[in-house]
């Protein structure tokens, strides 16, 4: 059975899953705010297992649907669409992007968790954030290669997060899961797990860095290190 991948926002990250999924035999379908015209481009590049689509029609359209827009715009997402559909949350606050939101300044509530209310009856499972886009793809490798890296999932449907982890495994990485949406903060923007571990110098710019291999063992040491919701 062939399966699917929509994707809503596909500028670095969304282009990036698409690229991974189109060389796992996955055919994609890409969407952004702008129209599916202005995709032409990249569908052309990923061939013809990508074609563009309407947000909802991507939604629609996906065994998984990735959300990689900016956070302010989260609100804007075809929830009808996603209820009941497994969705990958890749989304990460950055107030000199996104506008100052009260709840995730506050700590009152993780990233992850606002996210989920903006689609309700939607299974969000949250990964991809942690990781620059080039190192994700560069870093993909095939099931049980010795130089594979891990990514963390935090969710709290567990069917949705073994479905995750499989797709994750055929886009080249194991997994090592966070726990429950609450849990999430331990990988929002600044905790230890947030892209350092797949650094070669932490002191390059993320776009110099060529990346480097980080294992489930390298990222569950990350998250312990996370010692207290900020």
């Amino acid at each position: 059975m062939n399966h699917t991948l929509g994707i809503i926002g596909s500028g670095n990250i969304g282009g990036a899953v698409a690229r991974l999924a189109v060389n796992a035999g996955i055919d994609v379908v890409l969407s952004n705010s702008r129209g599916p015209q202005t995709l032409r481009g990249l569908t052309d590049r990923l061939g013809p297992r990508a074609r563009a689509a309407t947000p909802a029609e991507a939604a629609e359209a996906g065994d998984w649907t990735v959300v990689a827009v900016p956070f302010s715009a989260v609100p804007h997402l075809p929830a009808h669409a996603l209820a009941g559909k497994t969705v990958i949350d890749t989304n990460n606050y950055y107030r000199m992007r996104d506008g100052v939101i009260a709840e995730l300044e506050t700590g009152s509530l993780t990233a992850g968790e606002l996210f989920q209310r903006y689609v309700p009856g939607a299974r969000t499972v949250k990964t991809f954030n942690t990781i620059y886009f080039e190192h994700l793809v560069s870093l993909a490798r095939p099931t049980g290669s010795p130089d594979r890296s891990a990514l963390p999932i935090a969710g709290d449907d567990d069917a949705a997060k073994k479905s995750v982890t499989a797709l994750l495994d055929r886009l080249g990485y194991d997994t090592v899961d966070v726990g429950a949406t609450t849990e999430s903060w331990r990988i929002q923007e600044g905790s230890p797990a947030y892209v350092l571990p797949y650094l070669s110098d932490p002191r390059l710019p993320f776009f110099r860095d060529p990346g480097k291999r980080a294992d489930t063992e390298e990222i569950r040491t990350a998250l312990e290190q996370a010692r207290s919701k900020p």
